[in-house]
């Protein structure tokens, strides 16, 4: 994907590693069906590497699983390499499943909020280019009233010091990544992308989130 051309030396070994890069793809992208287990829901969310975002969250109580993959485009069938071209339309989007017993899909928006920054249009941190920028999916009128009203919220609070500029859009399709993937975190603990960016980031939002995590 693109990335920024000016890079500080000290940051170079991150680039060279950053989210996805020089990897093949491994096991199949396919539409994942977006009807939730019964007595389960689904919340999908862009807002960067997809890597830290399923690592996070995972992290809360009441979230059984995230997958990674690619949401907001506008073709069908994407792939890592073709995301990659910037073209597609599509962000890297984690597809949360939760149980809405313990923990709502309005503080699901405070997980979001909490864990990247919102005002960087088309980047987060090494990420650069319009599959990292920052989306709030809905599937329904009450969830996109809640997805606007969290976002209203956020801005009105100005924690971020600069407008807000996540893009609220409709889920119509989600479509997992390649296998190597997921779960890539745990994998893959020693990666430089992982230690120098996935866990700080991690670490930053564990110090601003207020709701319950299991680690």
């Amino acid at each position: 994907m693109k990335r920024s051309q000016i890079i500080p030396l000290a940051a170079f070994t991150i680039f060279l590693t950053a989210c996805g890069s020089n990897m093949s793809a491994q096991g199949d992208v396919y539409d994942v069906n977006l009807t939730p287990p019964k007595g389960k829901a689904i919340a999908a969310f862009a807002e960067g590497c997809f890597w830290c975002s399923e690592h996070i969250f995972e992290a809360v109580v009441g979230v059984d699983s995230a997958v990674s993959g690619y949401a907001g485009g506008h073709t069908n069938n994407p792939t890592y390499e073709r995301v990659n071209t910037e073209t597609t339309g599509h962000a890297e989007t984690v597809l949360v499943y939760y149980d809405p017993k313990k923990v709502s899909f309005a503080e699901l928006q405070n997980v979001f909020y909490s864990s990247h920054d919102p005002t960087t249009p088309d980047q987060q941190g090494p990420d650069v280019g319009n599959s990292y920028r920052s989306i709030a999916f809905y599937s329904t009128p009450e969830e996109k009233k809640i997805v606007e009203a969290a976002k209203k919220r956020w801005d009105e609070s100005g924690v971020f010091g600069k407008m807000i500029v996540t893009q609220i859009k409709k889920l119509d399709a989600f479509y997992r990544a390649e296998g190597y993937h997921q779960d890539y975190i745990e994998h893959h603990p020693n990666n430089s992308y992982v230690r120098n960016v996935s866990i700080p980031r991690y670490q930053r939002f564990k110090k601003m989130y207020k709701g319950q995590l299991k680690r």
